[in-house]
């Protein structure tokens, strides 16, 4: 055997007799950092595909993922339907109108009997100030029970002066369905924001903007026995104030 050869089989048995000596568990550990890097960026990846589906939308027309649903049913005055909320419920005239008032906080309704005139619901804050004309959630709508009736839903509040000041967007809702599933409408821009045309220039004020006080909802009805709104945490993008109208 030349130097050469007994130098290469000398340099084996050093090699071995290293791997020998190094702990099982800390091969095991290079082994696992890197599972654990591979598995942290699938799960970061399948989180980003969860959140875009969440947004995507669904067969009925909103977006799938978690919500908060809202009742409106439209009801008989004097009649036996019962008024109780378990916190998702209000009920307004069949045939009429009323007010529905809106407050800061999470969703909640604060009053479900409107067939007196007025009824309470609290909701968040829908814009961030640095994005005004980019909502924080989504609201959609659609009618449910039997087709027939229709509904408008208008966002108002009252200026510093004392002035009621209505939305120009109003929300109109015509239960026309005869066959399949009712079908969701974004309607975030009509009820997150007082709207107002003039001379010819957008003015859009978002939910509880301290320029006007006192929002409410002008919920009319003709006969409407179920406005079903959901409200999603996924934004809404509407035209800026300042824009043609």
């Amino acid at each position: 055997m030349g130097l050469r050869s007994a130098f290469i089989v000398l340099a084996g048995i050093f090699l071995l007799a290293l791997v020998a000596i190094i702990p099982g568990p800390a091969i095991a550990a290079g082994v696992f950092h890197s599972q654990a890097a591979l598995l942290k960026a699938q799960t970061g990846a399948t989180t980003a595909t969860t959140t875009t589906a969440a947004q995507s939308i669904t067969g009925n027309g909103a977006p799938s993922g978690p919500h908060y649903n809202l009742n409106i049913h439209g009801v008989l005055k004097g009649g036996s339907s019962s008024t109780g909320s378990n916190g998702h419920d209000i009920f307004v005239p069949l045939q009429g109108q009323c007010k529905i008032a809106l407050s800061p906080g999470d969703f909640q309704v604060l009053d479900p009997n409107c067939l007196d005139g007025s009824a309470g619901f609290q909701l968040p804050n829908p814009v961030d100030s640095a994005a005004p004309t980019t909502t924080i959630y989504s609201v959609w709508a659609r009618a449910l029970a039997k087709p027939g009736g229709s509904s408008s839903t208008t966002t108002c509040a009252y200026d510093l002066t004392g002035v009621l000041i209505c939305s120009t967007s109003q929300y109109v809702m015509v239960q026309t369905r005869k066959n399949g599933q009712s079908v969701f409408t974004n309607v975030s821009a009509d009820l997150l924001f007082v709207s107002q045309c003039i001379d010819g220039k957008l003015t859009r004020t978002p939910l509880f903007d301290s320029s006007l006080q006192d929002y409410f909802w002008q919920y009319d009805n003709t006969g409407l026995k179920l406005l079903q709104l959901r409200f999603y945490q996924v934004p809404t993008t509407v035209d800026a104030s300042g824009s043609s109208c």
